[in-house]
């Protein structure tokens, strides 16, 4: 199945490969639309974890865009590789982090907890005699 398109003067091929490869990119890209977003949110610079989501799986599309199409171009195939493996790996970090900060939040909490629960309510004080 392909499909003709005019585009200035010349015809574009659009193939289920090439529509496969375009999500992939429109995925990676739409990652910069994310975290401009939260940014926006925060008022300052930060990447949310959906960043490296997009990252990976918009790569991951790329490089199998790269590696199956009948084009099997190497360039892509290296150009793609390197930043999944970064967004990987920050995705681990992202994760790995993400829970150790909750994991300290609830030690916190549960001390907190445990030191009121420790302190004596204070004794009544008592009322003065009034003759």
């Amino acid at each position: 199945m392909e499909f003709h398109l005019p585009f200035i003067g010349s015809a574009v091929v659009v193939t289920p490969w090439k529509i496969f490869g375009l999500i992939g990119v429109m995925m990676f890209a739409s990652r910069w639309i994310v975290q401009m977003y939260y940014s926006g949110k925060a008022g300052r610079p930060v990447t949310p974890r959906s960043f490296w989501v997009l990252s990976m799986i918009g790569g991951l599309i790329v490089l199998i865009y790269f590696v199956c199409s009948p084009k099997q171009d190497m360039i892509g195939v290296l150009s793609n590789c390197f930043p999944c493996v970064i967004a990987a790996y920050n995705l681990y970090l992202d994760i790995a982090h993400g829970s150790k900060e909750k994991s300290a939040e609830a030690a916190r909490k549960a001390e907190v907890s445990a030191v009121k629960k420790s302190i004596p309510a204070p004794e009544p004080t008592p009322e003065p005699v009034v003759d």
